[in-house]
Parts: C-alpha cells; sequence; structure tokens
C-alpha cells in the first residue's frame, strides 16, 4: 500500500482513498470501496463550485473512521480561503460520509456542490492483477431519492445505492447540490453508499453483505473488545502501545462469513487478503489464545463446516483437507480462480488439528472437542492417506490444478521460495521441512484428543506410534550434514533441498527436533546468516537467491518470527527467544505498533531503522498477533494441569511488565515479569 492513501476498514469492506477523501480509479493501488472481495466504488470525487479540495490533513481516529480537513482550488500564500470542507467517514458493512460545509467570509455564499460517483464492479483479484475486463452488463438507474449502479453477469449480481440526507439532484454520474450559507455559518449532510449483493430472478430481493444490518455502535463496540482482553502494564512504555495497536487491528480484521452470522474469525489482511484463510487464520488464533481466545472457537467451526468431501482436481480438494482460501467475487463464482472454496495448503489440515488441542488446553471447551470430532478424525486420516503422495510417509505437495493452482503449497508460496543452497528450483511433488513438523505435532495432539475425549485407545496408540517413527527418520533422513542443519526441503528421489532457511525454527516449535541437534539449529537461527538484529530472515544471506527485499527469500516476516521464538521457548533457550521477542517488539515500536507482513532483511549494523518491504500488507492478522504471541513467550504463559503456568524470561531492557486478568479454563490470571534475562554472549 502506498504511502498517503489512507484506509479504514470493518472486516471485509474497506475503504483505500487518497488524503483528500476522493477515490479515482490508480493502477498502482487498491483505491476504492470494497466489500467481499468487489469493488463497490471506483470514482468518488466532490467539487465545489467546479473546483477540486486540497487537504489540510487528515486523521484516521479509528480503524473504521477517518477526517478530512479541505478548502477548494489551489493552496497560495497569502489568500485565506473563504469556505472549508470537513469529510468525515466511516465503514460498518456500509460507507457514511458525513459533510460540513463551513462559511468563514462575512457575507453570504452561494455553492455549488458536486460528487461525481463510478462503481466498475472489479474483482479484487483483478484490481491486483491490473487487469479490468468485465464480461457482464453494467446500469445506473436514477431514483427518486437517490442513485443505483448494478454490474450483473447471469446470475451474479452486485449494486451500490447511494442516499442524501438533504435534497439532491441525481444523474447517472452522481449528484449536484445547491447551498446557501450565511456569514460564519455552516451546514452539513449525509451520504449513505450501501454495496448489496442481489438475487437475480427474485424481484426486488438485495441481500445485505457483512457487516450491514448491524445495529451496533462501532465506538462501543472497540472499546468493549478492549476491555474483554487482558490488560498490560509495562515498564517499557512502547509496549503498551504496541499492545494497543495489536488490540485495535485485530478488531479491524474481524470478518463474518456470510454462514455465521455475527460470529467472527481474523481476515488475512488488507488490502488483498480480507477473507478466510485456513492457515493465516489457524496461526492468528494460536497467536492470541491468551488474548481472544473465542476467535478460535469460531475459526475451527467454519473451517470444519468447509472441510474437503470430495476429489476436485481444480480446487485441490480431498477427503479431510482444511481449505486455504474462500473468496465471493465474480471470478470465483464463475471459476476463472478456483477459490470457492480453494484447498491448495498442505499445512491448513495439521495446523487444525494443533489449534484444537491447543485451544482445548487454553480453554477447557471440551464440548468443541466433542463437536469436532467427525472433523478431527478426518483431518488425521488426510496427513495419513491423501497427504504422503511418494508413499514414503511425508507430507508432499503438488497441484492437480496446472492453469490456476498453486504451485507451492507451503506458507512460503511465492515461486522462488523453495530452492536449493545453489539456486534451483526442486521439482514436484515437493516435500518441505515443517510440514513434517506440523505432521508430527497434529499426531501428538491427536493422541490427546483420542485418548482424552474421544475414548479411542487404538488411534491414540497408532499416531503415537506413527509420530515416533516419524520423528526418526526425519532426523535421520533431513539432516544436511556438511551444515549441521535441517534441509529446507525433499525431492521425490530422495535429495534434500539443502537452503538454509526460517523453516528450522517452526521445527522446534513443533518439537520434532532431537533434543541434541536443537543447539545448532538455534546457532543457525540466532547467527549472521539469518540473524538481522531486527529478527530472523526468511532466507540465510548466502544462499544463491537472497534478496532482503525478496518476498520469502531474504526479509523478515513477524509472524515467522514469533513461532520461532515459541520454539525457541520450547526448547529451554529462553535467553535467545527473549532476544528474538525483543527484536520484533523493536521493529514493532519503528512502525508505530503495527508491523506489516514482512520487512526488509537487512542487517541491523547496515541500517538504523527497519526497512519496509514496499507492497506489504498491513494490517494483516498473523502480524498483528505477532506481538501478542511475543508477550506469551516472554511470559512462559503455559496452560498446565487445569492451570496456567508462569515462568517469565524477560530482557533487562524491557523491565517489568504484568498482564492481568488472562482468560482460559482457570477463570482470569494474572502475570508478572521483571527484565533480568541478558542477551546470549555471541549476540552482544
Amino acid at each position: 500500500m502506498g504511502e498517503g492513501l489512507v484506509r479504514i476498514l470493518d472486516g471485509a469492506t474497506f475503504a483505500v482513498s487518497q488524503g483528500t477523501g476522493d477515490i479515482e480509479p490508480d493502477p498502482a493501488e487498491p483505491t476504492g470501496l470494497f466489500s467481499l472481495d468487489t469493488r463497490f466504488i471506483s470514482k468518488w470525487v466532490l467539487t465545489v463550485d467546479g473546483r477540486r479540495l486540497n487537504a489540510l490533513s487528515y486523521d484516521a481516529k479509528q480503524y473504521f473512521e477517518s477526517s478530512f480537513f479541505l478548502v477548494p482550488g489551489p493552496h497560495t500564500t497569502y489568500t485565506d480561503a473563504q469556505i472549508s470542507v470537513v469529510r468525515k467517514r466511516s465503514v460498518g458493512g456500509a460507507l457514511v460520509e458525513e459533510l460540513v460545509i463551513l462559511n468563514h467570509a462575512d457575507h453570504a455564499v452561494e455553492l455549488r456542490l458536486r460528487m461525481d460517483i463510478e462503481a466498475d464492479f472489479a474483482d479484487i483479484f483483478q484490481v491486483k492483477d491490473r487487469r479490468i475486463e468485465k464480461m457482464g452488463e453494467f446500469y445506473n438507474e436514477v431514483e427518486e431519492d437517490g442513485l443505483r449502479l448494478g454490474y450483473r453477469r447471469d446470475n451474479f449480481a452486485r449494486e451500490t445505492r447511494i442516499t442524501v440526507s438533504r435534497p439532491a439532484v441525481f444523474d447517472r454520474e452522481g449528484f449536484t447540490m445547491r447551498l446557501r450559507l450565511e456569514p460564519h455559518a455552516k451546514t452539513d449532510l449525509k451520504i449513505h453508499v450501501d454495496p448489496r449483493a442481489v438475487m437475480p430472478g427474485r424481484r426486488g430481493l438485495r441481500m445485505a453483505l457483512p457487516g450491514q444490518g448491524r445495529e451496533r455502535d462501532l465506538h462501543e463496540d472497540l472499546d468493549e473488545w478492549v476491555e474483554r482482553a487482558p490488560k498490560l502494564n509495562a515498564e517499557w512504555g512502547a509496549l503498551n502501545r504496541i499492545y494497543q495497536r495489536c488490540l485495535v487491528d485485530l478488531a479491524a480484521l474481524r470478518f463474518s462469513p456470510l454462514a455465521l452470522g455475527n460470529s467472527v474469525l481474523p481476515a488475512a489482511g488488507l488490502p488483498w487478503f480480507m477473507t478466510m484463510f485456513g492457515r493465516d487464520s489457524i496461526f492468528t488464533c494460536l497467536q492470541t489464545l491468551p488474548f481472544a481466545p473465542h476467535l478460535s472457537q469460531t475459526t475451527l467451526r467454519i473451517l470444519a463446516a468447509l472441510q474437503g468431501t470430495r476429489f476436485d482436481d481444480f480446487r485441490d480438494e480431498d477427503p479431510g483437507r482444511i481449505l486455504h482460501e474462500m473468496r465471493y467475487g465474480e471470478s470465483a463464482a464463475f471459476e476463472e480462480q478456483p477459490h470457492s472454496p480453494y484447498y491448495g495448503s498442505v499445512d491448513a489440515t495439521p495446523l487444525f488439528v494443533i489449534l484444537l488441542d491447543e485451544y482445548e488446553r487454553w480453554s477447557g471447551d471440551s464440548a468443541l472437542v466433542q463437536e469436532l470430532e467427525a472433523p478431527a478424525r478426518a483431518a488425521l486420516n488426510w496427513i495419513e492417506k491423501y497427504a504422503d503422495l511418494v508413499g514414503d510417509g511425508y507430507i508432499w505437495y503438488s497441484s492437480r490444478n496446472d492453469r490456476t493452482g498453486l504451485h507451492n503449497q507451503c506458507w512460503k508460496d511465492s515461486g522462488d521460495a523453495i530452492s536449493y543452497r545453489d539456486g534451483r528450483l526442486p521439482g514436484f511433488p515437493r516435500a518441505t521441512c515443517e510440514l513434517q513438523g506440523y505432521a508430527y505435532d497434529a499426531r501428538i495432539r491427536g493422541a490427546r484428543l483420542a485418548r482424552t475425549f474421544w475414548q479411542d485407545e487404538v488411534l491414540a496408540h497408532r499416531l503415537e506410534r506413527d509420530a515416533a517413527e516419524l520423528k526418526a527418520r526425519f532426523n535421520r533422513e533431513w539432516w544436511v550434514a556438511e551444515g549441521e542443519y535441517y534441509a529446507l526441503g525433499r525431492e521425490a528421489d530422495g535429495r534434500q533441498v539443502d537452503a538454509l532457511t526460517s523453516n528450522i525454527g517452526h521445527l522446534l516449535w513443533s518439537g520434532i527436533v532431537e533434543p541434541e541437534r536443537a543447539g545448532k539449529v538455534v546457532e543457525h537461527l540466532l547467527g549472521p546468516r539469518l540473524f538481522t538484529g531486527w529478527g530472523v530472515r526468511t532466507f540465510a544471506s548466502e544462499q544463491a537467491r537472497y534478496n532482503p527485499v525478496g518476498y520469502h527469500v531474504g526479509t523478515v516476516w513477524p509472524f515467522d518470527n514469533s513461532f520461532i521464538a515459541w520454539g525457541l521457548r520450547r526448547y529451554g533457550f529462553l535467553a535467545e527467544a527473549a532476544t528474538l521477542a525483543e527484536a520484533i517488539l523493536q521493529a514493532a515500536e519503528y512502525f508505530e505498533g503495527r508491523l506489516p507482513e514482512a520487512f526488509g532483511g537487512y542487517g541491523r549494523s547496515l541500517t538504523s531503522v527497519p526497512v519496509r518491504y514496499p507492497t506489504a500488507c498491513s494490517p494483516q492478522a498473523w502480524s498483528t498477533g505477532a506481538p501478542l504471541l511475543m508477550l506469551r513467550v516472554l511470559l512462559g504463559l503455559e496452560p498446565q494441569g487445569g492451570q496456567l503456568v508462569v515462568n517469565p524470561a524477560i530482557p533487562e531492557r524491557l523491565g517489568r511488565m504484568e498482564l492481568l486478568d488472562i482468560p482460559g479454563r482457570w477463570g482470569r490470571m494474572d502475570a508478572f515479569g521483571r527484565g533480568r534475562m541478558h542477551p546470549p554472549e555471541r549476540l552482544c
């Protein structure tokens, strides 16, 4: 997202404008009003007496509202503006814009206010690909009290309806209004923009999109959300601000799928991923369990409801497979891409089982474990039966949709993300190391669920046996003896894809690493080839494809680092976990509390501030969750035997912190810690 753009959002509905509040099509930026993967407003330009307005300033007060302070005409040095305009905009399903026009002159003025409006109904994929080609029919209908803009293609139809709170003259391109203001007077009006899905063949039936029709005050809603979360008091003041920013951004990203009414789960990120992603939503829920455990309940239920049931090559669907992505726009409706839903990720399925177990351990919600027994069993069966494309016991991937499917189906899904040390790309099918860790962890956790809740000792024993065998084989066959680290991947013929990457940190989190090898893994993670001082980069610096601003081949991903820190903690490397947590939190301070999707992988000795990645999503759910998981790591929060264990390991520079009213099966508990941990000597 470019600098100078103003973004407001509420779940799957968001608006992106220039600093004046105007919206015009921009081939390089996703400007407009979007909801459920469709752009409902592509042009929204305000003029007064035929003149554009210039911004004095703007204020994005909350995630769902902004204000623009404007004057007509060009700026001049010595001419005072006689008229000023304030645009107050909010989005909550629909968009509401309030205009306040002020006359600063000592005489009355008559003004002609004009709003030019267009709706191209572009699919979000068309905007992203900069290719707006529509095959349907547009229509504009001038009504007595408003304007209706529409688009129809067979059974897919969308409309935008615009109404104004005072008399206006509407035409097919917008509306005009004549105003008279007395000396030093002001007037105001409200404009409502309602995006709608239309049901063709059912006369007059127009369906509100998610977020609309909910009678709620967004200020009260945000206050309730923040009040429900634990309270953080930190001696390092920046941490309090980062925490508050994370809570607010998490609230902004709450998304209500069409099938769930007002229940919410985290959407992946603005602007391209404001929808449900299996992997992203699960990782975000794991990060936020101590702060918003109810998000996990909704996420697990909707993913279970949409779990694969058949073999569908176009969607890469198998029985038991958890979806990758769900889209609601035109391209999905007409199968121009497979996201309706699409199942092309291999990590979401084991992660589903991991989240179900971790959620129960945290919440004590055994009823959900019973409710989701069949989907969890189906996910475990998929790991064992359908994910093993080669027949060697590992999880593999190879898309069956060559035209529009994802080629890389792990979290590093860009085309060059999986490579050998010398830059060569492996063939398909591919297996990556972290997938084997997730499969191991899912079996261990699945065994606990089977034994404790489903009373299936046979399944529990088999899962534990298979997990032990997988761990032993993995440690034999994936260890790169020359470099003493785990290979990034494996080809079907057994060759190791020998790049050194951040993926090895996820192996610590999963528990698949043999304890005697953990120290070497940690040395690599916090050594100069991977650790930048701001975090662990995705690709080691001496690899052929390394690029500090390459999407998955050298940037630092905050989400990635949060799970690496959790893994360091799991293996007892408390000082190293604290060092990594501190680095990411310091980066968050430079980004004003809002960590982007990724940032540059330059070493801290080269840059005094973390370097922005040019096209990073922000806010993004699993980046928003990263500081929250880092808090869990620093305080050593772990549910054990129905209680919350607290074992803090906090860097000295962060000082004292306390997290109050942590929700869980124990009710509410407090955690305290003081910074005493010094960085490992090799990092000093």
